[in-house]
């Protein structure tokens, strides 16, 4: 009797129906699409961390960024009148090296195993971030000039096109010296190895390298042959890739960490230090520890690092976050407000109804059971088909796969966050080719949340209560004397 009647009003009033579980379905599928991108973006933004953060890494300390011209970095070109072969009047030169940051301190080697030694920290492995420069081209003899004979000095003002008599290039890729021993934490971690092998400890002292796979395949490098770093050939000895399919690695070159230190001629230093914590309640503590151990470093923990991250990527979840969020807010709000507003007014205009049944008998909970299971059955089809056009919103994203960028904010540019694959831009100074962090195109998807298409249901159902529990109230307060002078 109750389904009877309950099913004839739903039909017989098809119009109310349709545009409250309308109202609930369209905030409900927003819903579900705001939080299936929100989730979408921290995943994005994890990927585009997790290269040169590592898998397992819960801090990083590195040298405080120093002023311009005070910096370590390495030195710049210097050519002199015996480099490069002279023929016909013109001087072919080609020169590399290996250069650090000179806006990115350093700390000392022995920084590792101090911040090892402190309580909390289950493991630490050293980094020093590098770039390597290639001047290539040719100079003219400048003696009949003025110069002096035989005198090159300083790489030309000309540009590639040969400009000022003069035409050269200048490439540049990242490299990483890594302790050949720790693969377990920092950059290494994220990291599969796709041919040959990872370094090991047995490499240290020697000529060897891995390459990155984008890298390797732009230049035709492969396993077994050399890549020249400083003017040394360094053996390949393995392929590594991003363990993320959307995140690059750390760096184009990876070489063991004091074959870097002396190629570079910076020293035994490290630019940064790789820390794993005993446990998570044990990040803070040990922040605090390294920082009292080393007051001039800079520590960051993962959440921080996260925070740096800008570009699209920053403006996507803070889009989604914001706009989102209060967006989603609102029109439930709305919707609610509309359901409430139509189950009242339905209830205004059944006043011979309502009377009428509860002057043959009817009770006010059955009056209210009524209304409320009206409104429970609209807000349980808003949030069927409302589930529905959310999980078509998510399945059209993930078909899309819209790309974003993201890029280490400015003031992290000689940060934990170093350099990756990619162009090196000109820095300034004596040195050609300082490495600039690059942006990485991350492809966004949007999961679906399993608790949150159970929360949207719920809050349709919920919405239906609310409304309906309104307009049984209303309802419940007629009389039949009413109801017989409404016929009236």
């Amino acid at each position: 009797m109750y389904g009877t009647y309950l099913r004839r009003e739903l039909i017989g009033r098809r119009k109310q129906t349709i545009i409250v579980a309308a109202g609930l379905a369209i905030a409900i599928a927003l819903v579900i699409i705001v939080n299936a991108l929100s989730a979408g973006v921290r995943d994005a933004q994890t990927e585009a961390l997790s290269s040169v953060y590592g898998v397992g890494t819960d801090l990083t300390v590195s040298g405080a960024a120093t002023e311009p011209g005070e910096g370590r970095g390495g030195a710049g070109f210097d050519f002199g009148g015996s480099d490069g072969e002279t023929r016909d009047g013109t001087t072919t030169l080609n020169q590399s090296r290996l250069m650090a940051d000179m806006m990115r301190g350093t700390l000392e080697a022995s920084s590792v195993d101090d911040v090892a030694s402190l309580d909390g920290v289950a493991a630490a492995s050293g980094a020093l971030s590098l770039t390597n420069t290639t001047f290539s081209g040719e100079m003219p003899d400048r003696s009949a000039a003025g110069g002096e004979p035989g005198s090159m000095g300083a790489p030309p003002t000309g540009g590639a096109d040969g400009a000022g008599g003069s035409s050269f290039d200048i490439a540049s890729f990242t490299v990483l010296g890594i302790d050949p021993g720790s693969a377990s934490i920092g950059p290494l971690s994220s990291v599969t190895v796709t041919e040959g092998r990872v370094l090991e400890s047995a490499d240290a002292g020697t000529d060897v390298a891995m390459v990155d796979a984008t890298y390797a395949a732009t230049n035709d490098l492969a396993v077994g042959g050399t890549i020249e770093v400083a003017g040394t050939n360094m053996e390949i000895v393995g392929i590594v890739s991003s363990a993320s399919s959307d995140a690059d690695t750390a760096a184009n070159v990876y070489l063991p960490l004091d074959v870097a230190q002396e190629l570079a001629g910076v020293g035994d230093v490290v630019s940064t230090v790789y820390v794993q914590a005993a446990s998570a309640a044990d990040i803070t503590a040990v922040q605090s520890e390294i920082s009292e151990a080393l007051p001039d470093a800079s520590v960051s923990t993962q959440s921080e690092l996260a925070s740096t991250v800008s570009g699209s990527l920053s403006s996507a979840s803070s889009l989604i976050t914001n706009l989102g969020t209060w967006l989603s807010i609102i029109v439930l709000v709305v919707a609610l407000a509309l359901a409430v507003l139509f189950t009242i007014s339905g209830v205004s205009r059944r006043t011979r109804e309502f009377g009428t049944l509860k002057a043959i008998g009817w009770s006010n909970n059955r009056v209210v059971g009524q209304v409320a299971g009206e409104s429970v059955v609209q807000g349980l089809l808003g949030g069927v088909v409302g589930l529905a056009l959310g999980l078509a919103g998510i399945a059209v994203i993930n078909i899309i796969q819209p790309t974003i960028s993201s890029a280490p904010a400015a003031t992290e540019a000689g940060g934990p966050l170093g350099g990756g694959p990619g162009g090196a831009g000109m820095g300034g100074g004596a040195g050609f080719g300082q490495a600039a962090a690059p942006a990485a195109d991350v492809v966004l998807t949007a999961p679906i949340t399993i608790w949150v298409l159970v929360a949207a249901v719920g809050i349709a159902v919920g919405g239906g209560l609310v409304a309906g529990a309104f307009g049984g109230w209303r309802a419940a307060r007629l009389s039949p004397a009413e109801a017989l002078r409404s016929v009236a």
